[in-house]
């Protein structure tokens, strides 16, 4: 008994020892990382050991026998090429789950840009770039020489320094990713140096989710229910045409109206389809349609603030309402480029006194799925 005693001491002291450690220095050698050879070399550079990229394309690197799941990371980056280089963490082994901090490079950096750096989580392979327009921020980067990058990381929220170890350059609330230990790797057309984790060092940051400004504001609509996905083809419409209507009927064959189920919007008011039915297949078109209650005490217009990605038809009480398309890259992509934001676009919303329903189709086939809806206001308004 007293050895079993012991031996859990043994265990516990070791564990609370290795979520005190002061720092692991990470080597760059070949022998650390799970890598492509002809990705990448590790090299001596500005005469420290560092791993650069052999081609335009880049790289991402996996570090062996590592896991991590709170604490301090730093390291050293030097932009070399144009692309989205940086750090993944808290991954599953095959890199298709996890947490994903970056920075755009393109040349030299506007450091009053707040495109310059985000954070994503990545869903099933999925990077969910356009659907957190809010974890962006500035920074000033260094052209031509190493730039020192520090991320703390503490349960649900992280900071980001930048350079300036005194001044927090972006400030997650709350990581949105699937997962809380796993692996860690770096990419891009970069040279890399200096790693160094430091495993609990947390900055007494808090470890729980930190403030949702739609947590209490009633005007978002939250509560759904929506069906299986359906494919899309590019070339077809969710519209058939019938005599005497050109467009206006729905295809049945497209809408499963025996499966609905509930879904409830995350924080900030995403309703994030990606988190419920994955990725989209490369060069693959999908559908889904969710729908709402909206009762009102008598006749009246409401406004209704609608971010979404990447289509969009939206119906009330069997009538069509909205149309439109928010695809990045397009010249009618919406505010701001292409990402899904309450931004996105505002509809007059005719409601009747009593029950109104809201139907919405939502297709995608470009990174990451959802919509954030919200009313004007609720006076006079209940949903269900």
């Amino acid at each position: 008994m007293i050895k079993r005693v012991v031996l859990i001491g043994c265990l516990a002291l070791g564990i609370m020892c290795y979520s005190q450690q002061k720092e692991i220095r990470i080597p760059m050698t070949p022998e650390a990382w799970e890598h492509n050879p002809e990705e990448v070399e590790f090299v001596t550079h500005r005469s420290i050991p560092a791993v650069r990229s052999k081609t335009e394309e880049g790289f991402r690197i996996a570090l062996k026998d590592q896991q991590f799941s709170e604490g301090t990371i730093e390291f050293d980056v030097e932009f070399t090429g144009r692309g989205f280089p940086g750090i993944g963490f808290r991954h599953s082994d095959d890199l298709q789950n996890g947490e994903f901090f970056y920075i755009r490079y393109f040349g030299t950096v506007n450091p009053l840009s707040r495109y310059t750096m985000q954070y994503a989580a990545i869903i099933d392979g999925v990077n969910m770039w356009d659907m957190t327009d809010d974890y962006q921020a500035a920074a000033k980067i260094k052209d031509g020489s190493w730039n020192h990058i520090k991320l703390v990381i503490s349960g649900k929220q992280m900071k980001v320094y930048v350079n300036d170890m005194n001044t927090v350059a972006l400030h997650v609330p709350a990581l949105e990713g699937n997962r809380e230990r796993g692996k860690l790797y770096l990419s891009g057309s970069v040279i890399y140096a200096n790693l160094v984790i430091k495993p609990g060092a947390t900055e007494e940051l808090p470890n729980v989710a930190g403030y949702d400004p739609a947590y209490s504001d009633t005007r978002y609509l939250k509560k759904w229910l929506v069906t299986p996905v359906v494919d899309l083809p590019f070339e077809r419409d969710i519209f058939k045409s019938t005599p005497g209507n050109s467009g206006g009927v729905i295809d049945s064959s497209l809408m499963n109206n025996d499966s609905w189920t509930p879904i409830t919007a995350e924080r900030r008011g995403m309703v994030n389809l990606t988190r419920k039915y994955g990725a989209t297949e490369n060069g693959k078109r999908r559908l889904a349609w969710l729908k709402t209650n909206i009762n009102s005490a008598s006749d009246q217009v409401r406004y209704l603030n609608l971010g979404f990605s990447d289509e969009i038809w939206v119906f009330l009480n069997g009538q069509p309402l909205f149309i439109d398309r928010n695809y990045y890259g397009s010249p009618g992509m919406k505010e701001p480029r292409g990402r899904c934001t309450i931004e996105n676009s505002k509809i007059r919303v005719p409601l009747k006194a009593g029950d109104n329903e809201l139907v919405v189709g939502l297709a995608n086939y470009f990174f990451g799925w959802g919509l954030v809806a919200r009313l004007d206001s609720t006076d006079g308004i209940t949903l269900k």
